[in-house]
C-alpha cells in the first residue's frame, strides 16, 4: 500500500548564498618575452677593407664611439687636392673682385670664378661625407654581441658586423584576448616573472598595436622595463599577470548556482518561501565565483543546491547559509 510520505515531507531543504557587493578584478596570466629596448645590427654602408677594428665583444660602448675604419687614403688624397684648388680659387675670385670694382673685368668673368668657388666647397663638402662612412660608430650607447669580421677583412654593405642592444631597459612583449583591448592602454602596468626568476618585476606600458590580430583575435602590446635585474635577459619567456575588469560593487555567487539555458543564463532566488527562477547577465569569472551584472541585488539569497529538483515556485528551506569568500 503507498503512502504520502514524500507529500507530507515538507518544504525541500538547500543550501542558500547570501549576495554582498565585493571589490573583485579580473586576473589574467599570459605568455610574453623580454627584448632589448633598441637593437642594430652594424652594417657599412660603403664597401671597402678593415683597417682599424675597436670591437671588444660583450662590452658596452657608448654612443658615437668608433666600432670600424675602413681604408679611405685615396678619399683623404682627393680631400687635399680639392682643399689646395679650394684656396686658389679663393684668391682667384679676390683678384677678380678687386678688377670688378675698377671695371677691369665682366661681371660674368667675376660669377664665373664664385661658382669655381662654390663648386669646390661642394666637392669637399661630398668628399667629407664619403671619409665619414668609412668610420662605423655606435648609433646609441647599448652592449655588442659577437663580431663577425677581423682585422683586413673586405666588407660590402650586405655584411653584418655586430649586433648593438641597449639593455639598461627591456621590452615585454605580450598579447590579451580582445575582450580586454579596452581595459589597457599606456602607462597601465603590469607585473611579470621570468621563467626560473625568483621575484616578480613590474613594466609599463608604452604602446599597442593599432588593431586586433585577425587571425588569433588577440591585441599585441608593448611595454617597457626600467629597473634591470640580473635575471632578466633578453630573449627570455615571461608570464605576465594582469589584473582587468575591476569593480567596487561587484555581486559574486557560486559558479554551480548558475543554470545555463538555451537562451539565457537562470539562477534560482528565495523569495519569502519558495524558488523564484531568475535571468541573470554575468561578467568576470574565476575558479570558484562568477559575477553577476543583471538579475539579482545585494542582500537577494540564491540558491545552490538540489538545483534540478527545484521547479518553480516550489516551496523551499534554506539549510544553510553561506557568503562570499575572498581566495
Amino acid at each position: 500500500m503507498l503512502t504520502n510520505n514524500n507529500r507530507n515531507a515538507g518544504p525541500m531543504v538547500v543550501d542558500g548564498f547570501l549576495v554582498t557587493p565585493q571589490n573583485i578584478s579580473d586576473k589574467l596570466e599570459v605568455p610574453g618575452s623580454l627584448m632589448p629596448a633598441e637593437e642594430t645590427q652594424i652594417r657599412t654602408e660603403v664597401s671597402g677593407r678593415v683597417v682599424r677594428l675597436n670591437i671588444q665583444e660583450g662590452t658596452t660602448v657608448r654612443q658615437g664611439e668608433l666600432l670600424v675604419k675602413l681604408f679611405d687614403q685615396d678619399l683623404q688624397a682627393t680631400l687635399k687636392k680639392l682643399q689646395v684648388q679650394l684656396e686658389i680659387a679663393k684668391k682667384n675670385e679676390e683678384r677678380l673682385r678687386e678688377l670688378l670694382a675698377i671695371n677691369g673685368i665682366s661681371q660674368q668673368d667675376y660669377d664665373l670664378s664664385k661658382l669655381n668657388v662654390e663648386n669646390l666647397n661642394a666637392d669637399i663638402e661630398s668628399t667629407q661625407i664619403a671619409i665619414s662612412k668609412t668610420e662605423i660608430r655606435a648609433p646609441y650607447q647599448g652592449k655588442v654581441g659577437l663580431r663577425n669580421v677581423s682585422l683586413g677583412s673586405y666588407l660590402s654593405p650586405s655584411d653584418i658586423i655586430t649586433t648593438i642592444r641597449q639593455v639598461d631597459q627591456l621590452k615585454l612583449e605580450f598579447s590579451i584576448p580582445e575582450k580586454y583591448a579596452k581595459d589597457v592602454k599606456a602607462g597601465s602596468k603590469v607585473v611579470f616573472r621570468v621563467d626560473g626568476g625568483s621575484r616578480e618585476h613590474i613594466a609599463s606600458v608604452i604602446a599597442t598595436e593599432s588593431g586586433v590580430d585577425q587571425t588569433t583575435r588577440t591585441l599585441r602590446i608593448r611595454a617597457l622595463v626600467t629597473n634591470i635585474h640580473p635575471e632578466l635577459v633578453p630573449g627570455v619567456f615571461a608570464k605576465v599577470q594582469l589584473q582587468l575588469g575591476s569593480s567596487e560593487n561587484a555581486l559574486m555567487i557560486p559558479s554551480q548556482a548558475v543554470l545555463p539555458q538555451i537562451r539565457n543564463k537562470q539562477v534560482i532566488v528565495f523569495h519569502k518561501d519558495s524558488a523564484n527562477f531568475t535571468i541573470v547577465q554575468t561578467g568576470i569569472r574565476d575558479s570558484v565565483y562568477v559575477q553577476i551584472v543583471s538579475g539579482i541585488k545585494p542582500g537577494d539569497t540564491i540558491v545552490t543546491t538540489g538545483l534540478m529538483a527545484i521547479r518553480p515556485n516550489a516551496k523551499i528551506k534554506i539549510g544553510s547559509l553561506s557568503r562570499y569568500q575572498s581566495k
